[in-house]
């Protein structure tokens, strides 16, 4: 009762939560990394390498997951 909603709001609730994995997707030309950009889901960057395979099909993109200790260390 007249709980304004703030009080015990955890990550989960209030749109923050910490992922433990983030996913990478690299662009390769000849071999060479051009492009890197990181997601915190793996179905934003699947849905990222859809996006960009339309627009350049000839364009190579990988992706992998990536420990967020190894980004934030």
């Amino acid at each position: 009762m007249g709980d304004s909603g703030q009080a015990g709001r955890g990550p989960r609730e209030s749109g923050t939560e910490m992922t433990k994995t983030l996913w990478k997707c690299e662009q390769l030309r000849a071999g060479q990394i051009y492009n890197k950009v990181l997601f915190d889901s793996q179905r934003e960057a699947e849905q990222f390498m859809r996006q960009m395979t339309k627009v350049e099909p000839d364009i190579f993109w990988r992706m992998e997951p990536v420990p967020m200790a190894a980004v934030w260390n």
